[in-house]
């Protein structure tokens, strides 16, 4: 069985919003690469996808934009070829090298982890907090900013339960951020 890791980047004060942590630099964009590339598709909400994409997705003339930087383009790489699963009601239907989940989604996200492979990666806020609830997510893997954000939505917020997890790897950043990865303590991953 492929794990559910959950990974994304946090504030201090637990503010998850996408622009609320230190910008972009060349070894956090390494770091997000190296995530992505651990897993052998991506499961996003509508909303994660639809920002991810109009960011990631490669122009047609097959050109990055002027405004990436050399640095961010193996992400851009990386994430753009990725097999995506869009979790939505309201999506017609997903490009992208995406596919749309429906149904159950309890259901439908263990039959994605029961395909063989490395691992299935998952960002957002909106999917994580019911995947949690769910006790489908094997690894949480946050990207700490050293910042105090003072607003927007906090990590996991309406949690039904509390997870107690365990630390399994820490890496220290030049620009002060950490990343912190943890399992759930009941979870028999290793």
């Amino acid at each position: 069985m492929r794990p559910l890791r959950y990974s994304i980047n946090v504030t201090l004060d637990g503010c998850c919003h996408h622009e609320a942590g230190l910008p972009p630099d060349e070894e956090s964009m390494r770091y997000w690469t190296a995530e992505m590339e651990r897993a052998d598709a991506l499961l996003f909400g509508r909303v994660t996808y639809e920002m991810m994409e109009s960011a990631w997705r490669q122009p047609a003339t097959g050109t990055w934009p002027d405004w990436m930087n050399e640095w961010e383009i193996p992400f851009a790489e990386t994430i753009d070829r990725a097999k995506k699963y869009v979790v939505s009601s309201t999506l017609s239907g997903a490009d992208w090298n995406a596919e749309l989940v429906r149904g159950d989604l309890g259901q439908a996200v263990q039959r994605l982890k029961q395909e063989p492979g490395e691992g299935l990666f998952v960002g957002g806020v909106t999917l994580p907090l019911a995947l949690a609830d769910l006790g489908l997510i094997d690894e949480y893997a946050f990207l700490v900013q050293p910042v105090l954000a003072g607003h927007g939505p906090t990590l996991l917020a309406g949690l039904r339960e509390r997870i107690q997890l365990e630390l399994v790897d820490r890496h220290e950043f030049r620009s002060g951020a950490v990343a912190l990865r943890y399992r759930p303590a009941s979870n028999g991953l290793t």
